[in-house]
């Protein structure tokens, strides 16, 4: 989602990212602290931060493609993708 002005960096919302919603925060000045219109999650920066580094789980081998399945009982590895290569 596009930041709407200038100025201090706007954070997504982590409970709605992880719901696959793209919602930004809003930041209080008086309590100083961001929350959500959509839903109830409110924190710091250091808190919303913490969050967001946990939904980077969700999307943590976006651009890794899975390499061919061995045996049962061999992890998954995965290689890095590069465009025009399958």
């Amino acid at each position: 989602m596009a930041q709407a002005k200038k100025g201090k960096l706007n954070f997504r919302c982590p409970v709605c990212f992880q719901r696959d919603l793209d919602i930004d925060m809003f930041y209080d000045e008086e309590k100083k602290e961001y929350y959500c219109i959509r839903c109830c999650f409110h924190g710091d920066e250091e808190t919303v931060r913490r969050w967001n580094e946990l939904c980077k789980l969700k999307y943590g081998h976006y651009a890794d493609r899975l390499d061919p399945i061995g045996e049962d009982d061999e992890p998954l590895s995965f290689h890095t993708y590069i465009a025009g290569e399958l």
